[in-house]
């Protein structure tokens, strides 16, 4: 079973992640802390549970809008 997050940059600065299918969201300032929270809040979340992700990607998405000018 691979989790997959979808990770954005947070309005405050850092990052949020959210695990997607399951209610499982954390937030950090950096990359290295962020990957250790999603570890972290992974293990929580499966901690009782028959089946454990054996993989977690970290999905980063970028938005930017860009304004394109009338020609």
């Amino acid at each position: 079973m691979e989790l997959i997050f979808e990770v954005r940059d947070a309005e405050e600065g850092g990052y949020c992640a959210q695990a997607l299918g399951y209610a499982i969201f954390t937030e950090a300032e950096t990359w290295d802390e962020l990957r250790a929270n999603v570890l972290e809040a992974t293990s929580l979340h499966f901690e009782d549970g028959p089946v454990h992700p054996r993989l977690v990607q970290l999905h980063y998405v970028k938005d930017e809008l860009i304004p394109v000018e009338a020609a």
